[in-house]
């Protein structure tokens, strides 16, 4: 295990706001978990694509780098078990280059596998819980790991047992994929509905990447961590009653009988596309994305997202939730 001192968070977070984080570990067995004092569980951190920290942290932040791909076929599917620290994007690449479906429409999304089922990401009308088998998981208290099946990840729509009752108990140190050498491709999302039926991985994984770099800001260019806010999920009657007033808001049905809508659309509605507070704002192409544009501080980026989630309480009647990990010391 490897202890770095009083680190610049700006590394550790694509917002890059200015912090100092006091103890960063870097583990990547299980013997270096092992060491990790209970008594005191670090904070964990990916690859800071979703976390922003808005102060300095005494608190230990925990990294697990092992990045290991085994892969075992099975007939028609073949079997990941990819540990924690492996980037997400250059594993969603190494499949679609074999051939295999089910990670296509999740392509470019930053972050590390370990991170993936933290927030069960998804895009594009696909899930991290489509294809999860299980996830393996550390415990501070028995410093033993456990293997939890998809059904015990207990997945929602970005959430999972990891935010939840298993929050601070420990580490994810890898995950159980199961992909296909057959797949049917899934097109219904805007941007890849041009695809024909028999198109290829290859294919979808291309307008994915085409679709993704059209609209949303590159994080080495623009500091940002991707999709601020959680696209609402309404009720029926919710959903029906903001139609009489707004004929064009988007619907997406659920399989649950709910209807999300677009965060993204509510905001622009609001007047806050382009729109910022100082050096925090909207992107001009997507709004649910909020930019630091290089001097942003906390302060701005806290009166920022307050302001949005009241003025589209006060136009829609509805509560906007942050999808992003806000840190600070407690």
């Amino acid at each position: 295990m490897r202890k770095l001192q009083q680190q610049d968070a700006r590394l550790y977070s694509s917002f890059r706001l200015p912090a100092v984080l006091h103890q960063v570990l870097l583990c990547e067995t299980e013997e270096d978990l092992c060491q990790i004092d209970a008594a005191q569980a670090p904070l964990i951190l990916g690859e800071g694509s979703n976390s922003i920290f808005l102060t300095d942290m005494q608190r230990p932040v925990l990294r697990y780098i092992a990045k290991s791909v085994t892969e075992t076929p099975e007939a028609n599917d073949i079997l990941l078990h990819v540990e924690a620290g492996k980037n997400w994007h250059e594993l969603v690449s190494y499949t679609v280059s074999q051939g295999w479906w089910g990670l296509e429409n999740l392509a470019l999304i930053p972050g590390s596998v370990g991170a993936a089922p933290v927030q069960n990401i998804g895009a594009y009308g696909v899930e991290l819980t489509d294809s999860c088998v299980y996830v393996d998981f550390f415990h501070w208290d028995s410093q033993q790991v456990q293997r939890l099946s998809n059904a015990e990840c207990l997945f929602g729509y970005r959430d999972s047992i990891f935010k939840r009752a298993l929050a601070d108990q420990g580490v994810i140190v890898a995950v159980g994929l199961k992909l296909h050498t057959n797949g049917t491709p899934k097109l219904s999302y805007k941007g890849l509905d041009h695809l024909s039926a028999d198109c290829s991985v290859r294919e979808v994984y291309q307008a994915v990447l085409q679709v993704r770099r059209s609209k949303l800001p590159d994080p080495q260019v623009l500091a940002n961590c991707g999709s601020f806010f959680k696209n609402p999920l309404l009720t029926v009657e919710q959903f029906t009653a903001l139609t009489q007033q707004y004929p064009q808001i988007p619907a997406f049905p659920q399989a649950d009988g709910q209807i999300k809508t677009a965060a993204a659309w509510l905001i622009e509605q609001a007047g806050f596309k382009g729109q910022r507070l100082g050096d925090i704002g909207c992107f001009e192409l997507q709004p649910l994305v909020l930019i630091n544009y290089g001097h942003g501080t906390a302060a701005q980026l806290e009166q920022w997202m307050n302001r949005i989630i009241a003025t589209v309480q006060q136009r829609f009647g509805i509560c906007l939730e942050p999808e992003v990990r806000m840190l600070y010391e407690r």
